[in-house]
């Protein structure tokens, strides 16, 4: 269940009731907070929740003891007025409602502990009128994960494609080592395909110069598309010192989307020499005597590689089969929570600036109903595919060890380009720890059941999974789950 962050409380307006005057820290601690569950629909559900007074003593000592350390009383010292002149100078009622709306959070989450309630998303609470002395009475609503009713994965097949290996893979290889250990020399001629060239570049605007899209000494390998669109086809053919002008749309900064005249200018181009491929090549390169080691090697290197696209070509299609043979209810508030962080992000990126987006959106291709219905799709399936791999990995029982645990989170620091220390200092800053611990669950989940699943490739073969996936004998580490 996600740490409640923010309750949304409303508080009823009634007359207030004669009020009981006993010292609440005196008295000893009664029952514990009362619960019931009433099921809104396979969604969502209202939990109602009576919580005695006599509950309520630990919170009303922190908050006197909180008061009294910030108002000061003539003849006390600081922290040490007694509570009866703290509630005369602040008021029973005010510091009643301080009390309540301190302890709501750990009353709600005792409530959902009590009901086994499967809580997803946050709640919308509703509080009762508040009368000292007297039970605490507040609603929860609350989205929950719906109960799935999961296949029998016997009856379940998949086909993916067959693991072949040809020369041209490993011709390929061979290729991006020999570019590896290539020298870069300088050519006086016009500019190539493949050649690397230092460029300038400069844009104006109906003759206003935009200095954001303004760089020097840019390095760039010819097709290999990274830059503006025209870019390589502008410089073809120019020689070192030579510049030309085109058009093309810009696609960040202020005039995101913005058709602009950019101006290139070659400094200087030059082309990438490749050593020999012969056994002296192969001895520099590797650990090999001869290319036909070398050789070998690396179509061992392809053929694992291979394996592996073949393993989360498995389990992508085990996931979609899944996805469309399971019926899964929708949390609306979840989907909606879903779709606002996807869209915020790229808002907040461009400062919350509705004339920004429209350009951001225009340079994409698309409006903004297509966006938002894009987003929803997506977050869509995002709720619905986590909801499955919850509830196969509470069929399966599947558990994270701590080892697991920590060599995801060591796995997502190296992805971020962050120290380990780093980015776990981030995950428990923003709390999601749980959230890693949860995909890896599902990963685990996934991995668990895909042995079960038919698998052959498009020959007709059968795929063995137990490699990747482990067996009913094994363990299973499982696959990451990106979904």
């Amino acid at each position: 269940m996600p740490t409640l962050q923010h309750l949304a409380l409303r508080q009823d307006k009634r007359p207030t009731q004669s009020r009981r005057t006993e010292d609440v820290r005196r008295r000893p601690r009664s029952t514990r907070v009362k619960s019931t569950v009433e099921q809104l629909s396979p969604t969502r559900v209202k939990l109602n929740v009576e919580v005695p007074f006599d509950e309520l003593s630990a919170e009303f000592d922190q908050t006197y003891r909180t008061l009294a350390s910030q108002i000061r009383i003539p003849g006390f010292r600081p922290g040490k007025a007694p509570a009866k002149l703290i509630e005369a100078r602040v008021g029973r009622d005010s510091i009643l409602a301080q009390v309540v709306n301190d302890a709501l959070p750990a009353k709600y989450s005792e409530a959902v502990a009590e009901t086994e309630t499967k809580a997803i998303g946050q709640p919308e609470i509703d509080l009762a009128e508040l009368v000292y002395g007297e039970t605490i009475t507040f609603t929860a609503e609350v989205d929950i994960r719906p109960e799935i009713e999961l296949p029998d994965y016997s009856g379940l097949a998949v086909e993916v494609d067959p693991i072949e290996v040809a020369d041209s893979d490993v011709d390929e290889q061979l290729q991006s080592l020999r570019e590896r250990f290539g020298t870069l020399v300088g050519v006086d001629r016009g500019v190539e395909e493949g050649d690397f060239i230092s460029i300038d570049l400069s844009a104006t605007i109906d003759g206003e110069a935009v200095d954001e899209a303004s760089t020097e000494g840019l390095s760039h390998e010819v097709g290999s598309g990274e830059l503006i669109d025209g870019l390589d086809e502008a410089v073809t053919g120019l020689k070192a010192g030579e510049s030309k002008v085109f058009t093309s749309t810009l696609v960040a900064g202020d005039h995101a989307g913005d058709d602009a005249d950019i101006t290139v200018t070659v400094n200087s181009v030059k082309t990438r020499e490749l050593p020999e491929l012969d056994d002296d090549f192969a001895q520099l390169a590797s650990e090999f005597d001869t290319v036909d080691e070398l050789r070998t090697s690396l179509r061992e290197r392809v053929e694992n590689s291979k394996k592996a696209e073949q393993a989360t070509q498995v389990r992508d299609k085990a996931l979609e089969l899944l996805l469309e043979t399971v019926e899964i209810p929708l949390p609306e508030k979840v989907v909606e929570d879903e779709v606002e962080g996807q869209q915020h992000q790229v808002i907040h990126a461009l400062g919350h600036d509705d004339a920004q987006l429209a350009r951001f959106l225009e340079a994409q291709g698309t409006t903004r109903e297509e966006w938002d219905a894009e987003a929803r799709e997506t977050a869509e399936k995002s709720v619905r595919t986590q909801l499955l791999l919850d509830a196969i990995a509470d069929q399966q029982e599947t558990e994270v060890s701590q080892d697991e645990l920590t060599q995801q989170i060591l796995f997502q620091a190296q992805r971020y380009g962050l120290a380990p220390q780093d980015f776990i200092q981030q995950l428990t800053q923003a709390n999601q720890v749980g959230a890693v611990y949860a995909d890896v669950r599902r990963g685990k989940a996934l991995a668990s059941i895909v042995g079960d699943i038919t698998v052959t490739d498009t020959t007709g073969a059968a795929v063995d999974t137990a490699e990747f996936f482990g067996s009913d004998d094994t363990d299973t580490d499982g696959v990451d789950d990106e979904s």
